[in-house]
């Protein structure tokens, strides 16, 4: 049924970069918004950025100028590109599918400083 496989998670030095992929399936993934949300250690799991059906955009506060999430349709997979990662950027980072209230296992990501 449905999937959503997170990778590309990783120990990282801060100021780095990294690129998370989620690979969805079993859904009409090309109507669905989706999402990244994280969870860092001890806190509670929050928004990081969203992109609709159609390629618009939203992000954390946070994240924003850093952080660019992206989809390809073609191969059912949403992206998150990290680049100037910071310490506070540690969270186990989660796919979405917001229509479908979905959610992917998680990849973790580690930011050193």
């Amino acid at each position: 049924q449905v999937q959503l496989v997170e990778s590309g998670g990783g120990l990282v030095q801060a100021g780095g970069s990294l690129r998370l992929s989620c690979a969805a399936s079993g859904s009409i993934f090309s109507v669905e918004a989706m999402g990244w949300y994280r969870q860092a250690p001890g806190k509670q799991r929050e928004l990081v950025a969203t992109i609709t059906s159609g390629g618009v955009t939203n992000y954390a506060d946070s994240v924003k100028g850093r952080f660019t999430i992206s989809r390809d349709n073609a191969v059912n997979t949403v992206y998150l590109q990290m680049n100037s990662l910071k310490a506070e950027d540690t969270a186990v980072y989660y796919c979405y599918n917001i229509p479908l209230r979905y959610w992917g296992k998680g990849t973790l990501v580690t930011v050193s400083s």
